[in-house]
């Protein structure tokens, strides 16, 4: 515990930056070199983490002696090639950003590497750790008695302009069920502790980016859906997904219900994206309400404030690290598995299939493939 942690970054964009400011927050571990290829978004970083080294190479990266941990936040289409270049040159533990991969033909790559990476790795599933959502999911099974539905409700901002614009493409992106909403499916299957065996969708690109060109070439990423899914389990969940929706009071909200009650969790959007003429961005709370006589009970989920200025995802990015800082240490395993990572990859691709053709996917067990 008195060593210092030192990480490795690979890719430094908005997301990279919000992980720059919440390792700066943590006791004990600081970042020793940055591979970051763009020049405004490296000084940006650099100002960010001014004693870090910045590499030319993901292989000078990697040669640096004291690197501990490493973290890949580089644009989606990129991780699994990432992946197997640290993997070949130096396993070290591996937090990698969501999601693992973006094409169909990737899964077989990524179960080599479940299989062979000597090193713990973690996936970054941020909305794990909101605040709002970890006392939901703490408190999920006594509330309901067993969740029989739930439903994820997202209504937001559009997507942010990105380096080169490849949030704005599928082939980048592996679409918005696989980039946006894999964190929805794994708290889907987290929360309900079963695996999905169907999926059903309705999706397309209603309103965003139609008016954009990049190289001659209009966006086809998708702004609205709503997915379900049936569970092993016999529960079912529905995901709804509303991308120019960013007057909403919440950005988040989740709800399940079972055969004692209905718990419920609001989680606010970025305040810096937050319009202002609406006045302050909403606090975040946890809702529970069971039926009993007296009525709801509402319970307020504080986060410290410069933990929520540190990041856009309401403080869940720094309470990520904390723990993956323990994996690191030898103290426990991953969190988010490879295969958690995985799976919430197959069910958005299974989203964006079904919502294509119209007709109902069907998934297999992890354990028989993806």
């Amino acid at each position: 515990m008195d060593k210092i942690i030192n990480y490795g970054i690979i890719g430094c964009g908005m997301m990279g930056q919000e992980h720059l400011r919440n390792i700066a927050l943590l006791p004990m571990a600081r970042v020793a070199a940055i591979f970051e290829p763009d020049p405004i978004m490296a000084n940006a970083a650099k100002a960010i983490a001014p004693n870090a080294m910045l590499a030319s190479s993901i292989e000078d990266l990697l040669a640096v002696e004291d690197l501990d941990c490493l973290l890949v936040v580089s644009p989606n289409h990129m991780h699994v090639g990432q992946f197997e270049e640290i993997a070949s040159k130096r396993a070290l533990p591996l937090l990698i950003e969501k999601p693992l991969y973006t094409d169909p033909d990737h899964a077989a790559r990524i179960e080599k590497l479940r299989a062979t990476y000597p090193a713990p790795v973690w996936v970054a599933m941020e909305y794990r750790y909101m605040p709002p959502v970890q006392t939901f999911i703490e408190q999920v099974d006594a509330a309901t008695g067993g969740v029989t539905m739930l439903t994820i409700r997202e209504h937001r901002f559009p997507f942010l302009p990105k380096v080169g614009d490849w949030n704005r493409f599928n082939r980048y992106t592996g679409g918005t069920l696989v980039e946006k909403c894999c964190h929805f499916f794994d708290l889907m299957r987290f929360i309900l502790k079963s695996e999905p065996v169907r999926v059903v969708a309705s999706a397309g690109q209603d309103v965003n980016h139609k008016d954009e060109a990049y190289d001659g070439e209009t966006p086809d990423i998708w702004d609205g859906a709503y997915v379900i899914v049936d569970f092993e389990s016999g529960a079912r969940a529905m995901l709804e997904l509303c991308m120019y929706a960013e007057g909403s009071r919440y950005q988040e909200e989740i709800t399940a219900v079972g055969p004692s009650g209905k718990i419920e969790a609001f989680v606010p959007g970025p305040g810096r994206f937050w319009p202002t003429h609406l006045g302050d961005a909403p606090v975040p709370q946890v809702v529970v309400s069971p039926r009993q006589p007296k009525g709801p009970q509402i319970v307020d989920i504080p986060v410290d404030p410069t933990i929520l200025d540190a990041g856009d995802h309401n403080g869940s990015t720094f309470y990520q690290h904390a723990r993956f800082l323990d994996v690191v240490r030898g103290q426990c395993g991953p969190e988010v598995t490879l295969m958690d990572g995985a799976q919430a990859v197959a069910m958005g691709l299974a989203a964006q299939e079904a919502a294509r053709t119209g007709e109902a996917v069907r998934l297999l067990k992890p354990d028989a493939g993806v």
